[in-house]
């Protein structure tokens, strides 16, 4: 189930802009002011929570937890009210409020935000495996090798400029751990690691690592872009990273 074919949204980019407004944040990439990487967070976190039975619905109402908070820390979360128009979905986007706001109006029945680990102790990254990437996907999927800067791609030392970017990671993963961004991906957590293939100082993708079944090493899956991985890392928490930023 997404959003839209739970509910009609009316003007949805204004409704976007209303919460990030109660919400103050980055929403946007670069100068844009599209808020789509709020947009993307609604949208993937409204499939988590309608997977987990989330969604408190009654007669006159459903509400679900967005995750947010507002700058005082209140929970934000979304209310809709029963569409009035016939044969379209059952429910209207009403707008985002404040658990405050719900109190108030007498809502005291309010659902659990979106789980996405049980153990914290998944998002700490083992800086002391090795991490083994997968070449082949990286460099002969189409899709995947056009991610790649281009003077990378079409290297014949790509291996030997990746594997050196890799090494410096390491030692940067050693400096702090916590440059290791965790992902929700595929219902488990993956941690998103900086490539710097051009500039040392600047990371050009984010290598998606995911631990073995032993637990003995890091498989590094895909590379993705900037965007992508910040919209994955974004469903977690708020990122506050030098390398992984909007």
């Amino acid at each position: 189930m997404n959003l839209f074919d739970y509910t009609y949204c009316g003007n949805y980019n204004r409704q976007i802009q209303n919460l990030s407004r109660i919400v103050p944040e980055k929403w946007s990439f670069g100068s844009t002011e599209d808020n789509g990487i709020l947009k993307g967070y609604l949208e993937h976190t409204f499939q988590r929570v309608y997977e987990e039975g989330k969604i408190l619905e009654t007669d006159n109402y459903a509400i679900f937890n967005t995750g947010l908070f507002n700058r005082y820390y209140q929970p934000v979360y979304v209310y809709f009210i029963p569409n009035l128009v016939p044969d379209r979905q059952r429910w209207f986007l009403e707008g985002f409020y404040t658990e405050y706001n719900l109190l108030k109006a007498g809502i005291v029945d309010l659902p659990e935000r979106a789980e996405y680990v049980q153990n914290p102790a998944e998002l700490v990254f083992d800086i002391g495996l090795d991490i083994v990437p997968q070449y082949e996907h990286i460099f002969e999927e189409a899709e995947n090798s056009q991610r790649l800067p281009e003077t990378i791609r079409n290297s014949v030392m790509k291996v030997q400029l990746f594997d050196g970017a890799l090494r410096q990671t390491k030692r940067m993963l050693e400096a702090d751990y916590r440059t290791a961004i965790p992902q929700y991906y595929n219902h488990g957590i993956q941690f998103l690691i900086p490539v710097c293939l051009q500039d040392p100082a600047k990371a050009d993708l984010a290598l998606a690592c995911v631990k073995t079944e032993d637990g003995n090493k890091y498989l590094g899956r895909t590379c993705l872009t900037l965007k992508m991985a910040y919209h994955n890392a974004r469903l977690l928490a708020k990122i506050h990273s030098s390398w992984l930023c909007p």
